[in-house]
Order: structure tokens, then C-alpha cells, then sequence
């Protein structure tokens, strides 16, 4: 096909050729194989009119089954199944509408999800996403805790009362969310991210009910799987039963086997709490008892000894001891003043016997010229001194009237 002259305001192109060149460009893409899920599977006159939704992106196709392709098909499709369809897009030249004319279709393999699913697995464990270190603890007791799951729901019922049940006056926040189906996906990754983005929430709880397995690929969904890996708020995964096990469990900071095991492991029971409670309180008062009994009987027994039974038990155990004592500090204290008056009269008879008073009384004189000092040469005073002479009862005063010599 040549390449079309190019349209311009004075020579527009007419409608049908415009039509027809759309046509042209959609016949050369040929056939395609795509994977969707069935929103919509209508029958009429043996033709089959529906619609195929994108798994993740918000994007849906009209197509059509002639009833030739039906009779071939060896499996039932309904609403809500994942397939894989070989299709040819044509365009309605007269409508200017798009079909796509389904020529094979078949589900997506059990097997085939499976492996998607492990491929998955593996990718994010690589990244350390299952790591049980990123695991954070669960709050005690939290004030607000955020419950994503579908409207009215068992779940929501299961989580809402068994909480209520164990803590009356535990508060939630409730985000309804498709919990399967094509809207599973966004809508539950959006609700975790609007959560985590709340200050008062406390912790996540993303609780859906039992199912068959397609029903809950939604919470296999790496979008979804990334948004409880990202969020910074303790995330509870209570999804299906006990064996069913989507990836969001293996990234979630708590499995839960079921929503009311959720409720059971995010909310503390009041009664048990109490109980804790009183059993504490009981070991605490058992100890406290015990301690102050024995310290009761440690004091009976400091008070009962000698020390302190009678203020007067130190002295009169000392008594004696303290008598003799007395006794021997009066005796060397008599002694010792017996010993100094001896020492005493000694020194006193000799200062006696040294005195110049003692010295005159035996008959001896100090004689003493004009200036007082005492003579001792008959030089010192010669004729007309005037002597003064000192004897043991007093004093005489004399003058010299003649000098011998003691050679004389």
C-alpha cells in the first residue's frame, strides 16, 4: 500500500478513508496471543460477546467468539477466569469500532501460574525481601490498627468481633479494598500504602477469607507484594486458611493462619491481661511479705543480743575490768606524785645546801664595795672604802681603816 497522501486543511481526508486506513494499519499487526482476565462473557445467538481486562494496568478490550470458534473449545469459561487468547484485531469500517475476534482460548495452566508465582519468589527473596531480620514486632497494645479487606465480608466480621471480643475498647480504621477480581490488586496496594501513610495507625491487618486459588492471586501480585515491603507500619497477613499461602505472608512482619488468628495475635486479651495482672501482683505481694518478714526476724534477732538487750550490758560486763583499771590509775597516780615530792624534797636540800644563806649562817660574810659588787682582794677597797657586809640575820656597813696583806 502506498503511503497516503497527506491530509492539510484545504484537502482534508474524508471519513471513510480515514476509516479504511485505520483498518489497513490494524490488518498488518496480525494475530497476537494476550493474557487477561474475562470482565465480561455474554452469549447471544451462539456468539460469544466479552471483554478481556489487563491483570495489572487499567486497560480492557471488547472481544468477540463466533460460535464456529465456540463449538471447538473444549474447556467453560466464565466471568472472572484468567486466559490466554489468541486474538486478530478488526476494525468496523462502517461502525468505526474495534473487536478483537477471539480464534483460540484457553485457561491459564494451574502449572503455568505456579511457576509465575515461584519465578516471583525467587526474585524477591534474592532482594532480601523474605528476610526475617526486615520482620518488625508487633505493638503490645496498638491504639489504631488499620483493616484492609473486602465490604461486609466474613473476614471483616471474623477480624472486627474476635478484636472486640479480647480488647472491648480496641479502635479501627477500616479501608475496603476488591479482594479478587481485576480491581484486587490496585485497590489492595492502595489501601496499604494510605495506611502506612497514617501516623495513627499501629499496625496493618490485610485479611481476605478462603478461596479457590485463583481467587487469591491478587495478594501474589508483586505490586501488591512490593507495596508491604515498602510500608513502614507492622503488616499482618491473614489470607484464605492455614494452607493457603500467597507471597504477601512471606514479606508480611506477621502470618496469620486465618483472620480471627489476626485478631487473636494483634490484639491482647483483656482477661488473660488481667489475669497476668493479678498473678503479678500475687508473687509480688508473696515477695514482699516474705522480705519484710524476714527482715522482721533479722531486727528480732539484732535486738535480742547482749548489745542491745540492755543499754547497761556493755558497762556492767566491763565493770570489773573498768574497777581495776581505776585502781591501778589511782595507785600509779599516787605513786607518781609520791615519787615527784621525793624528787622534789631532794632537789630542795640541795638548792639548801648551794645557798649562799646557808653559807653565811656558818659564819661567813659578803663584803661589798661602794658599786655592789662583792670584793674578793683587799686591793679592791683600799683605805676610807666604805664597805657594806652582808651576814646571815642582815647587814653592816664599814669603813677600811687599815689593809693587811695575807702574807702578813
Amino acid at each position: 500500500m502506498s503511503a497516503p497522501v497527506p491530509s492539510t486543511f484545504e484537502q482534508p481526508w474524508s471519513v471513510g478513508f480515514l476509516s479504511n486506513q485505520i483498518k489497513g494499519w490494524i490488518d498488518r499487526l496480525g494475530t497476537a496471543w494476550v493474557e487477561g482476565e474475562l470482565t465480561q462473557w455474554g452469549v447471544s445467538g451462539g456468539n460469544v460477546y466479552g471483554k478481556l481486562k489487563d491483570l495489572e494496568a487499567d486497560a480492557t478490550v471488547s472481544f468477540t467468539l463466533w460460535s464456529s470458534t465456540r463449538a471447538k473449545l473444549t474447556e467453560d469459561f466464565k466471568q472472572g477466569d484468567r486466559v490466554i487468547a489468541l486474538v486478530k484485531p478488526n476494525w468496523w469500517v462502517k461502525g468505526g469500532s474495534l473487536t478483537m475476534q477471539v480464534l483460540q482460548l484457553r485457561h491459564v495452566g494451574l502449572g503455568d501460574l505456579l511457576e509465575r508465582i515461584e519465578r516471583l519468589k525467587r526474585q524477591l527473596q534474592s532482594e532480601g525481601l523474605f528476610d526475617p531480620a526486615r520482620k518488625r514486632p508487633l505493638p503490645f497494645l496498638p491504639n489504631l490498627i488499620g483493616l484492609i479487606t473486602g465490604k461486609d465480608s466474613d473476614a471483616e466480621k471474623d477480624v472486627l468481633r474476635n478484636a472486640h471480643l479480647r480488647w472491648p475498647s480496641v479502635q479501627f480504621r477500616v479501608v475496603h479494598a476488591a479482594v479478587q477480581g481485576d480491581r484486587c490488586v490496585s485497590e489492595v496496594a492502595s489501601a496499604i500504602r494510605r495506611l502506612d501513610a497514617d501516623p495513627e495507625v499501629d499496625v496493618i491487618i490485610v485479611a481476605r477469607g478462603g478461596g479457590d486459588f485463583q481467587n487469591l492471586l491478587g495478594f501474589s501480585d508483586e505490586t501488591v507484594v512490593r507495596a508491604a515491603a515498602e510500608a513502614t507500619t507492622p503488616i499482618v497477613s491473614a489470607i484464605g486458611h492455614e494452607a493457603d499461602r500467597p507471597l504477601l505472608d512471606e514479606v508480611a512482619d506477621l502470618r496469620a493462619s486465618t483472620p480471627t488468628d489476626a485478631a487473636k495475635r494483634v490484639v491482647p486479651d483483656v482477661a488473660e491481661e488481667l489475669s497476668r495482672m493479678q498473678q503479678a501482683r500475687a508473687r509480688m505481694r508473696s515477695r514482699v511479705t516474705s522480705f519484710v518478714g524476714h527482715e522482721i526476724d533479722r531486727i528480732g534477732q539484732l535486738r535480742s543480743r547482749p548489745a542491745l538487750a540492755s543499754h547497761t550490758w556493755l558497762v556492767d560486763s566491763r565493770a570489773e575490768e573498768l574497777i581495776r583499771l581505776v585502781a591501778r590509775g589511782t595507785e600509779l597516780i599516787d605513786y607518781r606524785v609520791d615519787r615527784a615530792a621525793q624528787q622534789l624534797a631532794d632537789l630542795r636540800s640541795h638548792l639548801r645546801a648551794l645557798s649562799p644563806k646557808r653559807t653565811l649562817e656558818r659564819g661567813y660574810a659578803i663584803v661589798q664595795g661602794p658599786d655592789g659588787r662583792a670584793l674578793r682582794h683587799v686591793a679592791e677597797a683600799p683605805v676610807g672604802t666604805a664597805l657594806r657586809v652582808t651576814v646571815s640575820d642582815g647587814r653592816l656597813h664599814a669603813t677600811v681603816d687599815a689593809v693587811d696583806s695575807a702574807d702578813r
